[in-house]
This record gives C-alpha cells, sequence and structure tokens, in this order.
C-alpha cells in the first residue's frame, strides 16, 4: 500500500505537521500520566482505522514500558481487568469523543463524572486536547492512505520548535 499524498513533502504541510506535533509536546508535558496518554492514542487510531497511527502509538507505548497484555487488550477494554479505573474513564471518554455521530448525546453525562473523579483540571485539558488531536490526527493519515508497518519510536523528534 502506498500512500496517495506526502503531506510533509511541501512547504504546507511540513509547517501544519510541525504545529501539529507541538501541540501533541505540550500534551506529552503535562500532567496526564504518559501510560495514559499512550492508551487514549492507540484506542482512538484503532476506532479510525489509523494504521499508521495504530503502528505509531503501540511502538511508542511499547517503547515507554507498556505491556504486550496491556496493548492487546486496548480494543476490548470494557471486557478487561488489567486498565485502572482512571484509565478506564479516559478510555471511555475516548471511545464517546471519537464516536460523537454514533450518539445522540455524545459524551455522557455518566462518563463525565467518571473523568472529573479521576482527574484535575490540568490533566482534563490534556485529555480533551488529546482525543481531539489523535482524532485530527487518524483523519490526516486515512485520508492520505498512511500505512502502518514503518514507523520508529521518535522518528519525528526532530519536528519540535
Amino acid at each position: 500500500m502506498e500512500p496517495r499524498f506526502d503531506l510533509l513533502a511541501n512547504d504546507l504541510g511540513a509547517k501544519i505537521a510541525k504545529r501539529i506535533y507541538n501541540v501533541a509536546l505540550a500534551i506529552v508535558e503535562s500532567p496526564l500520566p504518559q501510560a495514559t496518554q499512550n492508551l487514549v492514542m492507540l484506542r482512538a487510531s484503532q476506532i479510525n482505522g489509523c494504521g499508521f497511527c495504530v503502528d505509531y502509538h503501540a511502538k511508542d507505548a511499547t517503547a515507554a514500558g507498556e505491556t504486550a497484555v496491556r496493548l492487546s487488550l486496548v480494543a476490548a477494554w470494557h471486557e478487561s481487568t488489567v486498565f485502572t479505573d482512571s484509565e478506564r474513564a479516559a478510555l471511555a471518554l475516548t471511545e464517546q469523543g471519537t464516536r460523537i455521530a454514533d450518539a445522540h448525546q455524545a459524551v455522557s453525562d455518566e462518563t463525565w463524572a467518571e473523568v472529573r473523579e479521576h482527574y484535575n483540571d490540568a490533566q482534563i485539558s490534556a485529555l480533551v486536547s488529546l482525543i481531539a488531536m489523535i482524532n485530527a490526527n487518524n483523519r490526516l493519515n486515512v485520508i492520505v492512505r498512511n500505512p502502518g508497518g514503518s514507523y520508529q519510536p521518535g522518528q519525528f523528534a526532530d519536528m519540535a520548535d
């Protein structure tokens, strides 16, 4: 599978990608636990069918020390015992925030209450922003058909300002 278009091969695409990457860095540096960030990015990418992002976030999570068991159960987190209550709240928000068009209420009050119970305001800011940003990244990569399989952890580190 070949990509339809290389967003990084032109000045405007590279400029946009760099800005998106720098937003991602602000989230990475937030007080939201890195393990939670990795789970959220992987789950949204699975839902959106973004092979590039599933590859990217599974490899980054592995490099950060995440276990194969937890990574393999992200898609079935509802029926798994390996996630904390706070991670489960984040995964529920991720699913509902990713599938907005599929639900009458979008994010339920119950899910929001769970998130409020487990995270402070700075962490919620990071979590909501992360869900929005990973969905944007998924869409960019799915539209241009960036295939999964070739990502190497740290591959985009030189994009930071």
